[in-house]
């Protein structure tokens, strides 16, 4: 590194207390998978997303929307290769954001529809979540935030988050409602 890339020794403690700029986001997840088509099966056959980009048969980009790419697939070094083995570190699970409760009823219909067991559902106070399994047994979790002034928070101000079993009749019921309400039925 150059001169010009270090921090005063001095300063480094006061340098490193300061928090991340809140405008930070997670930008996209690239997964290593086995199979490029299996996986684009999955991604955009059962969740929904669009093709991309593909880079020949080794790599694939998947996003919602408009976006460049929420999810790159690749099998640069994992083609044909097993699941990672359980008990070893790595990716516990990547989570899609939906943007209301109806859409995330909307990704569970499509999951039901398509045979894809769940792993759980929790509501967590600030979130409700799907938990699963894609293809190459890679965590998937596919939730919808709460509006902020919703978050549950503990006696002393502090985010009182917890775990509870997701009601899937009812967001289900709900889902159906506001499709319904779109469909101007």
């Amino acid at each position: 590194m150059s001169d010009a890339a270090t921090v005063d020794p001095s300063r480094a403690a006061e340098f490193l207390a300061r928090p991340i700029d809140p405008g930070v986001r997670i930008g996209h997840t690239h997964l290593k998978v086995a199979d490029i088509e299996r996986s684009l099966a999955f991604y955009c056959g059962v969740l929904g997303f669009s093709l991309k980009a593909r880079y020949g048969r080794d790599a694939a980009f998947v996003a919602a929307g408009d976006y460049h790419h929420h999810i790159g697939l690749n099998t640069w070094e994992s083609k044909g290769g097993p699941p990672s083995p359980r008990g070893t570190t790595g990716l516990y699970h990547h989570a899609i954001v939906y943007p209301s409760r109806a859409a995330l009823a909307d990704a569970l219909r499509r999951l039901i529809a398509a045979g894809i067991p769940l792993d759980g559902a929790s509501d967590h106070g600030v979130s409700e979540a799907l938990y699963l399994r894609d293809p190459d047994d890679i965590g998937v979790e596919l939730y919808r935030d709460r509006p902020m002034e919703e978050w549950p928070v503990n006696p002393d101000g502090s985010l009182g988050m917890y775990t509870k079993r997701l009601d899937l009749e009812g967001l289900l019921r709900e889902g159906l409602q506001a499709h319904g309400a779109r469909a101007g039925g």
